[in-house]
């Protein structure tokens, strides 16, 4: 029974690792049609988010989106928006970490963010989401890894995200009104 067990959950953090290896190669293929989709609004800005957030490590643009979407729609909301997509987008990073994190395990920054996230988990989701850096996606592995509750890490990493892109889309809006001087 405990082999069949094991078995499972083994086939399990194979196909998670396929998945997320999959959807981050076609994004990072499709990056460029990722724009056409914010004629779309609040839902295609979720939407592109969600994308550019799914994708692990490789670079979609994100932010950038959302500041200029901070110009034409309420930059709240588009904060809240762009903020949610990119949070549920990074479910692949925890994904990842679940069934794969023999993959990185032995470098220097997965032990230093693996650290950090052992003595302040909650914390260091939500700075790691808050502060735009490239380190997020090791920070869900490494939560995946962990085995951090999925609804923690997800809760945290809202916050940051929404937080962030809120800064981004007044930002945004702030240099058009500028501009447009």
């Amino acid at each position: 029974m405990k082999k069949e067990s094991s078995r499972r959950v083994k086939i399990l953090r194979i196909l998670s690792l396929i998945f997320v290896l999959a959807v981050s190669i076609f994004l990072f293929i499709n990056r460029d049609q990722l724009k056409s989709v914010q004629v779309y609004g609040y839902p295609g800005l979720f939407v592109v988010s969600f994308l550019a957030n799914a994708t692990l490590i490789l670079p979609v643009p994100g932010i950038l989106l959302t500041s200029i979407m901070g110009t034409f729609f309420n930059p709240f909301w588009v904060g809240v928006t762009a903020g949610s997509g990119a949070a549920l987008g990074e479910i692949t990073g925890y994904l990842a970490g679940y069934s794969g994190q023999a993959v990185i395990e032995n470098r220097e920054w997965y032990d230093r963010i693996t650290g950090w996230m052992v003595k302040y988990g909650d914390l260091t989701v939500f700075f790691l989401a808050l502060i735009p850096n490239p380190f997020f996606d090791i920070g869900g592995i490494v939560a995946g890894a962990l085995k951090m509750p999925l609804w923690r890490f997800l809760f945290w990493c809202w916050l940051g995200k929404v937080l962030k892109m809120i800064i981004f889309a007044f930002a945004g809006a702030k240099v058009m009104t500028v501009i447009a001087l």
